[in-house]
């Protein structure tokens, strides 16, 4: 089994605790056990689904199902890691390691498809499950790696393991690696202190992700006089209209997204509902999650010196490419001030903006995107609302990333309209290669709504494996808005580069070819993962690209070519502000990480204010991307001193995307060499010779800053 699934999935990962009742009448057991009985043979999750690839039955699927097959995933898996574990023959791979990544098959199933839904069509009832199955997931983790007999088998075939071929020897390091790291060479003591601190964290992850749920739900602005939303599209007061109707609201209901800036402050006129909503958003969740993510970080910092690392950034990079928070520390402080010194360059055109509007007020930070689209509308004489007709949802998605995929290898998408869907909203696809062989299935989740996680996300219900006989199952997740029934989906850029990032994911998982499932995928260093879905969003202004897609949904004309012009010449615009929000973001996820267990924290945004100073990225009309109180990715999301891993791997994923560009670009030979290289590859060897077997050598940071208009 991919143990990391259960910890990526709850930041940690049971012990089944018997209950029984003491007096029981013998016809109410017989009953129960019937009952039982048939829940169980009516439970999808009890067996492998018979749809293709083994995607979920989720028209079969109901609530009541998670709990009685988490319970006998985790009963079969501990029956299956003790027979490993006392085998009374001397450990060998295939007795030992290849029996782990065998077993935990129920586990697994049940795990990725609760764990998957809980993020997409959270309630109540996935709510209280999940707040109940992460400790228990937790300590069923801590009791396979922190077990000495099992340790000891996997430590003997390490001491083995040169007779092995190069992949089985990887896999061997994975797992003595992860034992190591979970504390497997702890004393007894140690031990139960770690397991004591999981179980904390995982309680504290899920308290965390469910307080930012609930704000999504909680914490929005309510707008009752139309005058207010001058600015807005017709359509889009129409969708804020039906948003309000639907959550049984008079007027006009604005939600958030999960960043600090909001989308729709770069249209609204009226200033004072401009800061309204970005105080909204910029202090959201603080009450709830300030003291949550407090003790985070303290009982990240304690493990992690229990583990022989000075701090929890320590303990995480050391598992990463970037190996030390100092690599990390350098890369984020070298691109700080000449990211400020252009956000500051930025900021004066705004300024001057405002004042030739004849306004009288330093530019804020719910100022900055109203007025910056003016500076952009002037200097490039472009309109996001003249842009937005010829970015159509469905033709992007077709049109746009479906032809530039089957351009660069091949592949076509086939709908599959005759496989359930978790949600009216989800469209599933078949994927195939030229020759007609199957790849895989693609879920896409497009829409936002309630009981949906903020962002983008790619993720898998079933991962590739050869040993398991197993085709990729994976979807997209992205959060537009949804129009008003009958309006089209039309697309800001931003939108556009979005959902081709996240196919890179995708493509990442889909295109995997590995035989272990612990190695296949998107089973990467966090500072890897991230290559593949930033390679993969400048596809999306390639000219053959771009001419097929961006056409008109009403005339379907192409983008005039001077409006494209100046959208292609706007690329850059703005990147001061795009560079600092986000290195202020991965900075304070590095900071409130390089902490001791000792240290005292009283108020996080005192402690984020002194970090930012620290860097010398403390420019008030940029703020974070992420203030810490809904920062997902640091604190419940998997990128604890890790979010800096966006920008390292922007390294490569420019680097690639020049040296393709160099190389004739959009072809199969290009598109072939790539998913060889890099996209079959998982973690089944080392990821910087994955890169170098492509490219030829290993990347600069030249492109990079190209990429982001740092330099000319």
């Amino acid at each position: 089994m991919r143990i990391s699934i259960i910890a990526a999935a709850v930041s940690a990962t049971l012990v089944l605790g018997a209950c029984s009742s003491n007096v029981v009448n013998q016809e109410q057991t017989n009953t129960k056990q019937v009952k039982t009985m048939q829940t169980a043979a009516n439970n999808v999750l009890m067996k492998k689904s018979p749809l293709t690839y083994q995607a979920p039955q989720f028209d079969k699927l109901s609530i009541d199902d998670y709990e009685p097959a988490f319970a006998a995933g985790i009963a079969e898996h501990n029956t299956q890691i003790a027979v490993i574990t006392n085998n009374p023959l001397a450990p060998t791979f295939e007795n030992t390691i290849v029996a782990m990544e065998k077993s935990g098959e129920l586990l697994t199933r049940v795990s990725k498809t609760f764990y998957n839904l809980a993020s997409v069509i959270s309630n109540d009832d996935y709510q209280r499950i999940e707040a109940d199955m992460g400790p228990k997931l937790t300590a069923h983790e801590d009791n396979i790696y922190l077990n000495p007999t099992l340790f000891a088998r996997v430590q003997t075939i390490g001491a083995n393991k040169a007779s092995l071929t190069p992949l089985d020897q990887r896999l061997v390091e994975h797992y003595y690696n992860n034992f190591v790291r979970a504390g497997a060479k702890l004393n007894d003591a140690d031990k139960a202190t770690v397991r004591e601190i999981n179980g904390q964290l995982s309680t504290l992850a899920t308290e965390f992700s469910q307080n930012i749920l609930k704000s999504f739900k909680n914490d929005t602005i309510v707008v009752n006089d139309k005058a207010l939303l001058a600015g807005l599209s017709e359509s889009e007061i129409a969708s804020l209209a039906s948003a309000a109707k639907k959550a049984g609201k008079d007027g006009y209901l604005i939600t958030l997204v999960n960043t600090t800036r909001q989308p729709i402050l770069g249209s609204l006129e009226n200033r004072s509902l401009r800061k309204k909503i970005w105080q909204a958003s910029s202090q959201r969740a603080m009450s709830t999650n300030g003291p949550v993510l407090i003790k985070l970080a303290q009982l990240r910092a304690q493990k992690a010196q229990l583990l022989g690392y000075p701090t929890w950034a320590a303990y995480v990079t050391a598992d990463q490419m970037a190996k030390t928070p100092a690599a990390v520390y350098d890369i984020l402080d070298d691109l700080a001030p000449k990211a400020v010194a252009k956000a500051e360059v930025e900021a004066q055109a705004i300024q001057e903006q405002i004042t030739a509007n004849g306004e009288n007020f330093s530019v804020q930070p719910w100022d900055w995107a109203y007025y910056s689209e003016k500076v952009r509308k002037a200097k490039y004489d472009l309109d996001e609302n003249i842009i937005k007709p010829y970015f159509e949802l469905d033709r992007v998605l077709h049109d746009g990333l479906f032809f530039a995929m089957q351009k660069l290898y091949g592949i076509t998408f086939k709908a599959r309209k005759d496989l359930p869907v978790y949600h009216d909203d989800v469209q599933a696809f078949e994927v195939f290669n030229q020759d007609g062989s199957s790849i895989g299935l693609f879920y896409f989740d497009p829409y936002a709504r309630e009981g949906k996680g903020g962002g983008a996300w790619m993720d898998e219900f079933v991962t590739q494996s050869e040993l398991l006989k197993q085709k990729p199952v994976v979807y997209n997740v992205l959060n537009i808005p949804k129009p008003a029934a009958g309006q089209p989906t039309l697309l800001t850029f931003d939108e556009v580069t979005t959902l081709f990032h996240e196919f890179g994911h995708a493509a990442h998982g889909l295109f995997s070819q590995v035989k272990y499932p612990s190695l296949a995928g998107t089973a990467t260093a966090r500072d890897f993962v991230e290559f593949p879905s930033q390679f993969n969003e400048d596809w999306d202004i390639n000219p053959e690209v771009i001419a097929n897609y961006a056409k008109h949904y009403q005339t379907g004309e192409a983008i005039p070519k001077a409006l494209l012009d100046k959208l292609l010449a706007a690329h850059h615009f703005n990147q001061g502000f795009d560079t600092t929000e986000y290195l202020a973001a991965a900075l304070i996820d590095m900071e409130w990480h390089s902490i001791t267990p000792d240290t005292k924290i009283d108020d996080v945004a005192a402690f984020e204010k002194k970090a930012l100073a620290k860097h010398g990225i403390d420019f008030a009309p940029v703020p974070p991307r992420y203030k810490s109180a809904y920062f997902s990715h640091a604190f419940a999301g998997g990128y604890s001193a890790g979010y800096y891993a966006y920008l390292w791997t922007e390294v490569f994923a420019a680097d690639a995307f020049a040296y393709m560009t160099q190389h004739d670009g959009l072809n199969r030979e290009n598109g072939d060499k790539f998913r060889s290289s890099v996209l079959s590859m998982g973690n089944s060897k080392d990821l910087m010779q994955d890169y170098i077997d492509f490219r030829g050598s290993k990347p600069t940071t030249d492109a990079l800053l190209k990429r982001r208009g740092l330099v000319d």
